[in-house]
């Protein structure tokens, strides 16, 4: 199977409260219903889940860790009040790592902005952030991302953030001190 779509999969399965049909799930992760049903069944005898119930939280974001692989594609850019920026830009985003625990959990000093970003709007982000600020290293990092890297964010003090699942992989998969805060957060799931 495919990564991406078990990762769909996964992201819908962990970042929902109530528990979901597999009509809903496959139209949520954007996948046929055979995809969901195939994998709900490696899951199940892989006893993280039972029939679309997470048995495990913590046991179904570690077995995502393991297909989950850090982003490749990114672009940098040293921008004075980036978080001003972001407040009042009306591009889809969703912020991670290191900024997005820290309006979370308060344990990372936010050394850097890490978003997530539709690739197809990289112009739009290029003109607005060398605009207010120049190209090449520096405070904020725009990750390409498709759609789904962003399912399940939330606004929180005027700043999109990722889903909690997707912020405790983020965070465990960048290493450091971000994977230690991110295991704190698996600890609270």
């Amino acid at each position: 199977m495919r990564g991406d779509k078990r990762e769909q999969i996964l992201r819908v399965l962990l970042a929902s409260k109530a528990i979901l049909s597999k009509n809903e799930i496959s139209k949520q992760a954007e996948c046929s219903r055979q995809w969901v049903i195939l994998f709900l069944k490696e899951l199940e005898r892989k006893k993280l889940t039972r029939n679309t119930k997470p048995l495990s939280r913590k046991k179904l974001l570690q077995y995502w860790l393991g297909l989950s692989k850090k982003p490749r594609k990114f672009r940098s850019y040293m921008v004075k009040e980036p978080l001003e920026i972001l407040k009042h830009t009306k591009l889809n985003y969703a912020l991670t790592t290191y900024q997005a625990e820290n309006i979370v959990q308060h344990h990372l000093f936010p050394s850097r902005i890490d978003l997530y970003i539709n690739e197809t709007d990289l112009e739009k982000w290029h003109d607005l952030l060398t605009k207010n600020g120049l190209y090449g290293k520096g405070n904020v990092k725009l990750i390409f991302a498709d759609k789904y890297a962003m399912y399940g964010k939330r606004i929180i003090n005027g700043l999109s953030i990722v889903s909690m699942p997707q912020l405790i992989v983020d965070l465990i998969k960048e290493g450091g001190p971000c994977r230690e805060a991110g295991e704190m957060l698996m600890e609270k799931v």
